[in-house]
């Protein structure tokens, strides 16, 4: 008879980033909590058998949850989630200034979380958020969940030990720049050893570095069609036919005083992803959860990305069916884990939470190195309508926090980019 599958159930699950991941490295989603109906339809078309809860968690018991799984409180294998991110997220505070985060009523999602795990007692769980969970002064929300990891240890007798790190999933294989804070606990006591990262930028990548390099967008995407004459993938607005004049790897910057292009902007006086394009041999900025009409990244065909190349950006497993509109389809693309980060994880979590020391193979949701890589597309001259633009466009004022980055980094707006401004993150 062949071994059970570890089980896993899912909070705030969404279109299964996560669970995507998990499901790579051997596990199976007994039970899966989701508001919006949206994903709830687009997991049960791909995914039946997760076990779909439709509706607020803070209305959704432990028990029914477990019920929905089959299990016993202690006996999940794994408990995962992203609970919302908004109280914590990056864009948030530099936009508004600050923001209420544990005060913001949003925040509770952690508080259910915790329920969730104090009832169900899950060998080990994994929590994911943004980075601004654990900014330095502002990292309440790190600390509301460490003290209530504290308070179920002391209330249940449990040993649950947690470690955290923020991650970038380009490190990892991922062929898009995506920086997350992940959580992972032990009910035993175990202290959880993130992994190294296996693959970094060509610049890291010396003689004698066994990291591989990062993972391209043409790696991802290479092989698909380029759909340059696709009308429902053109850019519209103001700007969207600047596009075709912007070289790979290059966004608005690239029309300033400081850039190679015509004096069209100011420098740094727009959002980093304004009129931001893919580079064939790097990998992809973050993909956007709600992007205006000029916010990328944009494909090297100056279009926006397809439902199909965002997947492959995500590393979700090829062949998901999304039986919805493209805004809500970039929605719950943009907002999810890629997901080969999380068969990573859900690997380490088996050999070193759950004592699995069996060959689970190469890494599943791995894009394949697509080689050669071909020349970047040409860059098309400036449209006669924006010459009217050209002029001396003052700089934004002050350096900003990009000014501190290292030599050969490149900016980096990881997170939340199309909310913020250049000048205000690194």
């Amino acid at each position: 008879m062949a071994a059970c599958r570890p089980t896993a159930i899912s909070l705030y699950t969404g279109v299964g980033g996560l669970d995507f991941g998990f499901e790579a490295a051997g596990f199976d989603t007994v039970a899966a909590v989701e508001l919006d109906p949206v994903a709830c339809r687009t997991v049960r078309l791909n995914r039946p058998q997760w076990g779909v809860l439709e509706g607020d968690i803070h209305g959704i018991s432990s028990e029914e949850i477990l019920a929905t799984a089959g299990l016993h409180a202690g006996e999940p294998d794994v408990l995962i989630g992203g609970p919302p991110c908004q109280p914590f997220s990056k864009s948030s505070y530099w936009v508004s200034g600050d923001t209420l985060r544990l005060g913001d009523p949003r925040a509770e999602t952690l508080a259910a979380y915790l329920r969730v795990v104090r009832d169900s007692l899950p060998k080990a769980f994994l929590l994911e958020n943004v980075y601004g969970l654990v900014y330095k002064g502002k990292d309440e929300g790190l600390q509301h969940l460490l003290e209530g990891i504290e308070q179920i240890n002391r209330e249940v007798g449990t040993r649950y030990t947690v470690a955290w790190k923020m991650l970038n999933a380009a490190d990892y294989g991922v062929p898009q720049i995506r920086e997350r804070v992940f959580l992972i606990g032990s009910r035993e006591g175990i202290s959880f050893q993130f992994p190294e990262p296996t693959h970094c930028s060509k610049e890291e990548n010396t003689l004698g570095d066994a990291r591989e390099p990062h993972r391209t967008a043409w790696d991802a995407i290479g092989d698909l069609a380029r759909l340059s004459n696709d009308a429902s993938l053109r850019v519209g607005g103001k700007w969207g036919d600047l596009l075709p004049t912007i070289p790979e790897g290059k966004n608005y910057l690239w029309h300033t005083n400081r850039g190679g292009g015509s004096q069209l902007f100011g420098w740094r006086t727009r959002y980093w992803s304004f009129l931001l394009k893919l580079a064939k041999d790097q990998p992809s900025w973050t993909i956007q959860a709600q992007p205006g009409s000029a916010i990328g990244p944009f494909h090297w065909c100056s279009r926006k990305l397809s439902i199909a190349e965002m997947c492959r950006l995500q590393t979700f497993p090829d062949g998901l069916k999304l039986d919805c509109g493209r805004a809500d389809a970039q929605r719950m693309i943009g907002n999810a884990v890629p997901s080969l980060l999380a068969e990573v994880l859900a690997r380490e979590i088996r050999r070193q939470l759950l004592g699995d020391t069996g060959d689970l193979g190469p890494l599943k949701l791995l894009p394949p190195m697509r080689r050669p890589i071909p020349e970047p597309e040409p860059v098309k001259p400036l449209p006669a309508k924006y010459l009217r633009y050209i002029g001396d466009h003052a700089d934004h004022p002050g350096e900003g926090r990009l000014s501190s980055r290292k030599k050969g980094q490149r900016d980096l707006v990881a997170s939340e980019p199309s909310l913020l401004f250049a000048s205000g993150a690194d």
